[in-house]
């Protein structure tokens, strides 16, 4: 199974109300307006896109290492995706998938991040519970989805909702305010340029891993060229 119809199956059960928690039609409609408005107002447009070139970061990982992107493209490609956080299934989903093609993209000679502006507390607990060896970094004040074009501000309507069932972001962020990460993968080259690029405003969409595939035999193959 693909991971869209991971997250196409999870979406029905869930609005089927076959999970402890079980929306109404009201919270759903809520959820779709966020959305919708997400979507019409071309957020997803406005972000970073291929050949441009990706921003240096410097965050820590769940055990307070400091990693920086220079340091891990000095090695070879990188492979960002930005994640919600702990508290999103179809986020946790995404990471699953991700660890499972994490040999294969490492055969290519890339490294996997994810980026997350939720605590490294929470970041820990993420890894544990998905089993991810990839390392899932703290985005404080989400800077680095700022610097990419993909973080976004709650609407107020979306912001009482999540308090209503028990989603506190500050809380989970460690951050007063409540803006999220669209979901979004990069793959990055060594020299910086952004070699693929997948942004979407609607959370229940991601792009199978697998597609990245070519795309870092296409930078190895380039790479070993350039050697001669």
């Amino acid at each position: 199974m693909t991971l869209q119809e991971q997250l196409d199956d999870f979406k029905t059960r869930f609005e089927n109300g076959e999970f402890s928690f079980k929306p109404t039609r009201t919270q759903l409609d809520i959820m779709d307006r966020a959305t919708s408005e997400l979507i019409d107002g071309k957020a997803a447009v406005r972000a970073l896109e291929v050949g441009e070139l990706a921003p240096s970061f410097v965050l820590k990982d769940t055990d307070g290492r400091t990693v920086r992107s220079e340091d891990i493209l000095a090695r070879g490609p990188l492979v960002v995706s930005f994640y919600r956080g702990v508290w999103c299934p179809y986020s946790n989903l995404d990471l699953q998938a991700l660890e499972a093609s994490r040999a294969a993209i490492a055969t290519h000679g890339a490294e996997l991040v994810a980026i997350s502006p939720q605590s490294p507390a929470n970041s820990r607990m993420s890894q544990r519970q998905n089993r991810v060896g990839f390392p899932i970094l703290s985005d404080p004040q989400g800077e680095v989805a700022v610097a990419f074009k993909v973080r976004f501000e709650l609407p107020d309507y979306l912001v009482e909702l999540y308090k209503g069932i028990g989603i506190n972001l500050p809380i989970v962020n460690d951050d007063s305010s409540w803006a999220l990460p669209m979901p979004a993968r990069y793959v990055i080259a060594s020299d910086r340029t952004i070699a693929y690029a997948e942004v979407s405003p609607d959370y229940t969409r991601r792009p199978d891993p697998p597609v990245l595939l070519p795309v870092l035999e296409r930078l190895r193959t380039a790479s070993r060229h350039r050697s001669f």
